[in-house]
């Protein structure tokens, strides 16, 4: 289960981050497999490049999307928020409950998890001051040995956090396994592995070992911070506190996440160089620009996977009409359901009496933000330098379909294509761009303390939070709701501002939102309210482009979801780790 292997350790971490097709940042390429520990910690840079290379186990929402043939979408693919249209992702047969533990794609991340706690134990134990030096000094090296300790402890944290998430109950690991060690361990249950992550930010925070900023941002772009620490508390607070780690709804748990990401806030007030909001004052533009135009190095970003140089990831997005030297695959297609859930320009949802909506003319006075993570017929794209912008046509007329609508490689199930991460590509040139994965940014943080402080507070205290996100999007504050309305409007927020990020999955778990939904119960509500029954839109009419007629139903072939209860709230055990190891044991229902 654990090998102790340097080098294999770093073959399987590479494998698991998916690295072909996609070039990374140096904090990834830093470390010599071949050598041994001894050579290794008994040498300042050796010793820095083993702790650069712990980073490639973080969590990756676009190394997937290298595999064309099975995970080349997003995992939003996997909620009620998108489909794919490629009938080989692994994604839909995911979301149907077709696997079993033995034979399920997806368990990968136990492997790189493992593999990322066993080398930052590695690091703790062998590390030497001696060799790293740990003397006082101006600027980011500061007491370097310390501050590489608290680096280790907070990767290993996050490592645990995120096999939780997958896994609920995770292997709670502090050392390194050797070749006669009983290595047949125990899960702690997942409440109590949260406080323990909690416990180890504390700690880090405690300690003072590490900036809440780096002085040389640009140089330490992607490594951890004490920021990082608070805001992986904030996370891991709001997950304890949440239905699947806490049935009985105690308040406790909620007050402890209320405080977890009002700490991060307050430390973050009193930060020589404080995260705040990407806002350039245009609500029409800033959620993409955050994402997409400036991807690296902004504001927002408390930390963020690697740095892609790529245009794999705009194949992968782009609506299929858009080909050339370069070409659109366009394999997530958002859902009816998600479009939906964007409200009007006035904060009325679409369902509302008085709202304004117009089904035959939908993208009208909508939130600004819809038009900035969706791609939707007859929207204006691509490069006029390079004579290929034109409207997007996903019209369906039989005989005549939009350029948009299919291809022989892929085309959209619903009328919409993801445009979250897509840069204005020129299918003629196919250049390259940087994309940098967010593993925490301050819209979260700002999402996280609205949802505790309502739950353990009250509305009141809430709307400061959430307000200051809808004011960037160009949107009405939220004002006079119950503690139960506000409750559904944080988690749409959250839906929208963190959609594609790898969050929807994991929210509708910890939620668990799942309870009691049926295809035949949920089917009278709002579509943006269904999670099981899929929609999309088919785009028909004499002038598709002037006049189109749109006409609302079961998005094609994909157009339903299975949850099993409680199967489906936690991936399982690989079999083969439980087959090694039984007093793992297995989760419910696999």
């Amino acid at each position: 289960m654990i090998t102790k292997s340097i080098k294999h350790i770093f073959a399987v971490a590479l494998i698991g981050c998916g690295t072909a097709a996609l070039t990374s940042c140096d904090l990834d390429k830093e470390y010599d497999a071949s050598l041994s520990e001894e050579k290794v910690f008994n040498n300042s840079e050796e010793t820095r490049g083993f702790l650069a290379n712990i980073y490639t186990n973080l969590p990756d929402g676009f190394a997937p999307l290298t595999d064309d043939q099975f995970t080349g979408a997003s995992r939003d693919c996997i909620t009620d928020n998108a489909v794919t249209s490629w009938g080989l992702h692994y994604y839909t047969k995911v979301a149907s409950d077709g696997y079993t533990s033995a034979d399920h794609p997806l368990l990968g991340q136990w492997n790189v998890d493992l593999y990322g706690i066993r080398k930052c134990n590695q690091f703790i134990k062998n590390a030497k001051s001696s060799v790293v030096g740990n003397s006082s000094a101006t600027g980011d090296d500061n007491r370097l040995f310390d501050r590489y300790m608290a680096e280790a402890k907070l990767l290993r944290a996050i490592f645990h956090f995120d096999l939780i998430c997958w896994f609920g109950a995770a292997p709670i690991i502090t050392d390194v396994f050797e070749a006669d060690d009983d290595m047949n361990i125990s899960r702690t249950p997942a409440p109590q592995a949260l406080e323990w992550v909690m416990g180890q930010c504390d700690e880090i925070i405690n300690s003072g070992a590490l900036p809440f900023h780096y002085q040389n941002q640009a140089a330490n772009w992607g490594r951890v911070s004490s920021a990082v620490a608070y805001a992986l508390k904030c996370r891991a607070a709001l997950y304890r506190a949440s239905a699947l780690n806490n049935p009985s709804n105690d308040n406790a748990p909620w007050a402890a996440a209320a405080a977890a990401a009002r700490a991060f806030i307050n430390a973050n007030d009193v930060a020589g160089q404080p995260y705040k909001l990407y806002n350039t004052g245009n609500p029409g533009d800033d959620v993409y620009r955050e994402t997409v135009v400036n991807p690296v190095q902004n504001p927002e970003l408390i930390l963020a996977r690697s740095v892609w140089n790529t245009n794999q990831i705009e194949k992968v997005f782009l609506p299929v009409g858009f080909t050339g030297s370069f070409s659109g695959a366009g394999r997530t297609n958002p859902t009816q359901n998600f479009v939906d859930c964007f409200e009007m320009a006035n904060g009325m949802t679409i369902d509302e009496a008085g709202s304004g909506y117009d089904e035959q003319h939908p993208f009208d006075n909508r939130d600004p933000r819809l038009a900035q993570l969706v791609f939707y017929h007859g929207m204006t794209w691509g490069r006029a330098d390079d004579s290929e912008q034109r409207k997007l046509d996903m019209s369906s007329n039989e005989g005549a379909p939009g350029v948009d609508y299919n291809s022989s490689m892929g085309g959209t199930y619903t009328g919409y294509y993801l445009k979250k991460w897509v840069n204005n590509i020129s299918c003629k040139q196919g250049e390259i761009y940087p994309h940098g994965w967010p593993v925490f940014r301050y819209t979260e943080i700002l999402l996280n303390a609205a949802e505790a402080i309502n739950e353990a507070e009250g509305p009141t205290a809430a709307y400061q939070y959430i307000n200051q996100i809808r004011q960037r999007a160009g949107m009405p504050d939220f004002a006079g709701l119950s503690k139960e309305q506000l409750r559904d409007r944080i988690r749409n927020e959250r839906r929208i501002e963190l959609a594609f990020e790898d969050h929807r999955m994991w929210d509708l778990r910890r939620w668990k939102a799942y309870e009691g939904v049926t295809l035949a119960n949920e089917a009278t509500k709002p579509r943006y309210q269904q999670l099981l029954n899929l929609y999309g839109v088919k785009i028909t009419g004499t002038d598709v482009q002037a006049a189109p007629t749109f006409t609302y139903g079961p998005a094609e072939t994909v157009n339903t979801r299975v949850f099993n209860s409680p199967k489906n709230y936690l991936f399982p055990i690989p079999n083969n780790e439980v087959k090694r190891a039984p007093n793992l044991g297995q989760n419910p229902g696999w």
